[in-house]
């Protein structure tokens, strides 16, 4: 097997023994390059066919582009889709900044499906090499009773044995990418043909690399307009992949409350 193989049967299991383990469960779907790799992935997994919920927590805010992708693949690709709204920025903790303020109705709104679903898992499509609090992560990550997060109370996970057996009534987020890095998306997404975001590649000397609410999501200075492109431009960058996320730039300790709170 080569890497992308090896990968991708880490993440099949992954999905399987969620599915397998928890009662009931859905995946969270940003629109963006790594859920929809995650929705391949699944369909993999489960014979071509994604046995639970996708669910997009809207902020209303999304490029049109993002909406107009939702509205195609989840009818191509026979998916059950959970879309919920999200609260009014008036009624997030003022003590944010304004990025970070607007970035906290997602998990408002995530707070308010998951009280009406009862999910005993969400499958969620972060990476370890995006950002410095999600490297502290497990695949399997036990959660309060409001989604909150506790990074120093996380199970062990060596040699990819997870713990899978919590009391009941535990709720467990399940990261199936957590091994993948930006560049291996985009290798999988090349070898495995799975539509993209047209926003993804350079127009006019600028692109997206992370898709987040129109407002608060900028392109960075790229020349990359094919896959073939990004993989290059990715092999040998420094430029961080959420450099266009405007919350990453705001107070250091703001992205940390918002993953302790529950988001994404």
């Amino acid at each position: 097997m080569n890497h992308l193989d090896q990968l991708e049967n880490k993440s099949v299991f992954i999905l399987r023994e969620a599915f397998n383990r928890l009662d009931r469960i859905g995946m969270l779907w940003s629109l963006g390059k790594d859920s929809n790799v995650m929705i391949w992935l699944a369909k993999k997994a489960f014979l071509g066919h994604v046995p639970f919920p996708v669910i997009h927590v809207d902020t209303g805010k999304k490029f049109k582009e993002m909406y107009e992708f939702r509205d195609r693949y989840v009818k191509e690709w026979n998916l059950t889709l959970i879309r919920d709204t999200c609260p009014p920025i008036e009624e997030m903790d003022q003590s944010l900044p304004a990025a970070a303020r607007s970035a906290a109705r997602k998990t408002a709104g995530l707070k308010k499906v998951q009280d009406r679903e009862k999910f005993s898992g969400l499958i969620a499509g972060i990476r370890r090499d995006e950002q410095a609090t999600r490297a502290k992560e497990r695949v399997f990550s036990p959660r309060g009773l409001e989604g909150q997060w506790d990074f120093r109370d996380q199970p062990p996970e060596f040699w990819d044995q997870y713990k899978t057996d919590y009391p009941p009534g535990t709720h467990i987020r399940i990261h199936p990418l957590l091994h993948w890095t930006e560049l291996d998306i985009w290798q999988y997404t090349q070898r495995e043909n799975i539509p993209t975001i047209s926003l993804y590649y350079s127009k006019n000397g600028k692109r997206y690399r992370s898709l987040g609410d129109e407002d608060i999501t900028f392109p960075v200075e790229s020349n990359a307009s094919t896959i073939d492109e990004i993989i290059t431009e990715l092999q040998t960058t420094n430029v961080s992949e959420r450099s266009g996320r405007a919350m990453d730039h705001e107070s250091e300790d703001a992205f940390e409350r918002l993953r302790a709170d529950g988001y994404l």
